[in-house]
């Protein structure tokens, strides 16, 4: 990266807008960030409503080996950024996560493990638990399973903590313009004004950047909070199922976050009867204490998508208002995998300085 210190600005307060403004202005540049939100407590994005699973292992039996590898670095990358500073304690937890299925289900665990083995041969960290196995990680669900996977070199993070966090640290570093309206069409305009010429301009917005680029989509995806004293996971925990695969990961407070759902459409309208029942019932199958939990949240959101489901980092230029060439790096299609592969793209994005 270049030691010259650059005046950048970023569209898009989401988590890829938010790392990246805080790497960058670390490394002493200049940044001036654009949210179209005008609450920063009113958080909106689609990484406010994810489960924050670092899961490359897992992705990898349904996504290309790419997301696998931008996976592993982003693993390295949180533990490297968050895991020695005091202002983002307790909110990486590198503890691997499980997967497991009923007996009757079995066959759907074992296919996903030679499906592991197929896609990445011996990089394939996969350990097999028996029910005692499953008992010294997870006790309270070890009844309920005789096998299960246990994948190592997989994390979670409590994300909510980290984008508040975030907020904190930029309001004090950088210059952020909130309710901010990004037009990146023909001249770079906010709230219908010619934005100001800089050395870089980031686009971040997500689902936003359809504005600028047709093939950007939303795919909804629905989870549920819920709350209980009465079951305790260290760690992910994914049910193999032959209709739905379900995700159980533990939050601060007794609280977890699951979902399932991935639904082709930009409806983001509020989470159906239809979702909701699965995913209680697909919970009460993970243990039955689970039925005394408390539904504190439920909500659903646009993951930023594109054709083909893999990430994007693209430059264009257009005219500024001075009439001088802005160049700007486009950063989006993060899909489901936004904390998973988030780092590792902001790495490659700030390497074009």
């Amino acid at each position: 990266m270049s030691t010259e210190k650059l005046n950048l600005a970023i569209a898009g307060g989401g988590l890829a807008g938010r790392l990246l403004a805080w790497r960058a202005s670390q490394s002493g540049h200049k940044v001036t960030l654009y949210e179209k939100s005008n609450d920063a407590s009113q958080d909106r994005s689609a990484a406010w409503s994810a489960a924050a699973m670092i899961s490359p292992m897992t992705e990898v039996v349904v996504s290309e080996k790419r997301i696998y590898d931008l996976g592993i670095e982003s693993l390295m990358l949180w533990k490297r950024w968050l895991k020695d500073d005091p202002a983002f304690d307790n909110i990486f937890h590198h503890k691997g996560s499980l997967v497991v299925a009923h007996p009757q289900d079995e066959n759907e665990l074992e296919q996903f493990a030679k499906e592991l083995n197929y896609h990445l041969g011996s990089l394939n960290e996969a350990l097999w638990l028996q029910r005692k196995d499953i008992a010294e990680l997870e006790p309270d669900i070890a009844e309920h399973f005789d096998r299960g996977l246990y994948l190592p070199n997989e994390a979670h993070l409590d994300n909510r903590a980290l984008l508040t966090r975030l907020n904190h640290y930029l309001e004090d570093k950088i210059q952020i313009q909130r309710d901010a309206h990004i037009e990146l069409k023909e001249t770079p305009r906010v709230n219908g004004e010619m934005m100001p010429h800089f050395d870089l301009l980031f686009d971040c917005r997500g689902t936003g950047g359809k504005e600028s680029n047709q093939s950007v989509r939303g795919v909804r995806g629905e989870i549920i909070h819920v709350e209980t004293p009465e079951v305790k996971l260290s760690r992910p925990v994914r049910l193999m199922h032959p209709r739905y695969k379900l995700y159980v990961v533990p939050k601060p407070n007794n609280q977890f976050v699951l979902g399932a759902t991935e639904i082709e459409s930009e409806d983001s309208s509020p989470v159906s009867v239809k979702s909701t029942l699965e995913l209680c019932s697909a919970l009460y199958t993970i243990s039955p204490a689970f039925s005394e939990a408390r539904i504190l949240e439920l909500d659903a959101n646009l993951r930023p998508s594109l054709p083909d489901n893999l990430p994007c980092i693209e430059h264009s230029q257009i005219l500024s208002a001075e009439g001088r060439t802005q160049d700007i790096v486009s950063i989006n299609g993060l899909y489901r995998h936004g904390f998973l592969i988030a780092p590792a793209l902001i790495n490659q994005a700030l390497s074009t300085l």
